[in-house]
C-alpha cells in the first residue's frame, strides 16, 4: 500500500507522521534513540514536532528496514555512508514535490573543510534554522 502524500505544512506531530509513514508512534520514538538525523524539535510538554525533511528521512529509514529489509544498524550505517551532499541530492525531488526551500549544504570545491567538520556545520545550521523558526512563530 502506498503512502499517503506529504501536506504542504511546516510542522507535523507524531500522530501524523506516524500516519504518514506508516508507522505506530512509538517506533518512531525508539528510531530517534538509534539514529542520529532524526531530532524533532520539542515544544511544551515535551511534545515532538517534525519538519519536512525529517518525515522523507523517517520514510528512508522505514524503506531501508522494512522493504529493502537492513538491521536497525545495517540502515544506521547506510545513512551515515551518505554525506549531507549526497542526502541532499537525493532528498531533492521530495523537496520540490513540497516547496521546501532548498538550503546549498555542499561547500565551495576550494574550501578544504575535512567531511566531519562540514557535517557538523551542517547540524549546526539546522539548528539554526529551527531556532528562527521557532522566533518568528512567537
Amino acid at each position: 500500500m502506498p503512502l499517503p502524500s506529504i501536506p504542504a505544512k511546516r510542522y507535523f506531530t507524531i500522530g501524523e507522521v506516524a500516519e504518514l509513514c506508516g508507522v505506530k508512534p512509538h517506533v518512531l520514538r525508539y528510531w530517534e534513540q538509534e539514529f542520529t538525523q532524526l531530532r524533532p524539535m520539542k515544544r511544551r510538554g515535551n511534545r515532538r514536532y517534525y519538519q519536512h525533511h525529517e518525515v522523507l528521512m523517517i520514510r528512508r529509514i522505514r524503506d531501508l528496514l522494512y522493504e529493502q529489509g537492513f538491521t536497525i544498524s545495517g540502515a544506521r550505517n547506510q545513512l551515515q555512508d551518505t554525506s549531507p551532499t549526497r542526502m541532499h541530492e537525493a532528498l531533492q525531488p521530495a523537496l520540490a514535490e513540497h516547496d521546501v526551500p532548498v538550503i546549498q549544504l555542499a561547500p565551495p570545491d576550494n574550501a578544504g573543510y575535512s567531511a566531519p567538520v562540514w557535517g557538523d556545520m551542517g547540524r549546526v545550521r539546522q539548528e539554526l534554522f529551527e531556532i528562527r523558526s521557532l522566533l518568528s512563530d512567537q
